[in-house]
């Protein structure tokens, strides 16, 4: 794989905690509203523009991508992001508890590079979802409009010693930024690279790689290929080398990162009574009552059903799914084909909005509140994929169906941007 170093647009440390968020597309306008609130150093001002208009307006709005260039440009004239002098790398490390972890600290290191957007070309960037033409079309926008990456995509790769001695060795130091984010608590640092022989360690390391793992991001990740060769187009002295050939990805080894379950609340139960659905669910799972208390899945083609104030476990019974199949053997294949399909009659999870999803740190509670609230009839919680299918389904070229994963911690924005010049 080829990865470079890159100077880095960041904000000067006793400002980071005042300009980093959340990635774009875990809120709403609304929320980015609140959250931001009188700061005007909030990264919010860049990714969700549309903050800085009367509420009501589209976040599509012409005039909200204009604005997310003039806020990057304010950030930089006001000292709030600054440019590094030199090409480098980034060590970013996210600390949490999570259920998934037994409620134990867990850290994650991930290399901060510039990745190479012929690799998402050629394939050997893998992706495991579908993208939508409208939402790339919006990422292109944000991208061209700034001409930089202001966020990073989340990458996966197969664990490599020597990255993990290199990264071990900048943990022991004293990092460039050390904060908790104070929406969910989690810890972050930020190292940065400057070391020639390091810098050339991590270049060759990441090249003996057949292949990178879109984890998180495969919008951007489209977006930021098809600007790459946008721009190549529109240079006559395009070389290959240009910064634009190259966009923020943040690449973790595979083992280190969590997967949440990525649960459906739905809205009706298809014109059934309770009875009559779970004797339908009985024909292709194994229904047990488990009460009132929150019941989670305890292993694969096990589902915890939440029905009318009660816990059910659903275990798929012999013959239902084939495990030579690597899509027809995922819980969401399952799940997807034998309950929501055949027995609840939704059969694009996309665009019925007769089901929603619920998924990272919401947990079961949140598919009870739903529920009990009369706003959804019932819900389903899953066992979540593993780094392992998820790699081996992107290897076979094939995709995994309709959100079926939740990376948790989320990649914080602003600790670093790339330009494309």
């Amino acid at each position: 794989m080829i990865v470079k170093p890159f100077k880095g647009v960041r904000p000067p440390k006793q400002f980071v905690e005042e300009v980093e968020s959340r990635p774009y597309d875990v809120l709403d306008s609304e929320e980015a509203r609140a959250e931001a609130g009188n700061n005007e150093k909030s990264l919010y001002h860049i990714i969700k523009p549309e903050i800085n208009f009367p509420e009501g307006t589209s976040e599509y709005d012409p005039r909200v991508y204009e604005e997310a260039a003039r806020q990057f440009q304010k950030f930089q004239d006001k000292g709030w992001l600054v440019q590094d002098e030199k090409e480098q790398y980034y060590i970013y490390a996210q600390t949490s508890c999570l259920p998934a972890n037994g409620n134990k600290e867990k850290t994650q290191y991930g290399i901060v590079v510039g990745a190479y957007s012929g690799d998402y070309q050629k394939g050997t960037i893998k992706k495991h979802e579908l993208t939508r033409a409208d939402k790339e079309e919006d990422r292109m926008k944000h991208v061209r409009v700034n001409d930089a990456n202001i966020e990073p995509v989340f990458f996966a790769y197969p664990d490599d010693e020597v990255l993990l001695k290199l990264i071990d060795k900048y943990a022991k130091t004293e990092p460039e930024y050390d904060f908790v984010a104070p929406i969910d608590g989690f810890g972050h640092k930020l190292w940065c690279v400057t070391d020639d022989a390091d810098i050339q360690t991590i270049t060759a390391e990441f090249g003996k790689m057949p292949a990178f793992y879109i984890a998180d991001g495969h919008h951007r990740s489209a977006a930021a290929a098809l600007i790459g060769a946008e721009k190549a187009k529109q240079n006559p002295n395009h070389r290959g080398d240009e910064e634009y050939n190259y966009f923020m990805a943040v690449c973790f080894p595979a083992s280190q990162l969590t997967i949440l379950d990525y649960n459906r609340v739905i809205r009706d139960l298809n014109g059934l009574t309770s009875e009559q659905f779970l004797a339908a669910l009985a024909k292709y799972f194994e229904v047990v009552k488990k009460g009132a208390a929150e019941y989670r899945p305890q292993q694969p083609h096990e589902f915890s059903l939440y029905l009318d104030g009660e816990w059910y476990s659903l275990k798929a019974k012999p013959g239902t799914y084939d495990d030579s199949d690597p899509i027809g053997v995922l819980d969401v294949s399952i799940s997807s084909r034998l309950i929501l399909d055949e027995i609840l009659g939704i059969k694009d999870l996309r665009r019925d909005n007769r089901i929603d999803f619920v998924g990272g740190l919401r947990g079961l509670g949140e598919l009870k509140r739903r529920v009990d609230s009369g706003e959804m009839r019932t819900a389903l919680a899953l066992y979540p994929v593993t780094m392992k299918q998820i790699m081996n389904i992107a290897d076979s070229g094939k995709i995994m169906p309709p959100k079926a994963t939740w990376f948790e911690p989320k990649l914080r924005s602003g600790l670093v941007i790339h330009k494309l010049s």
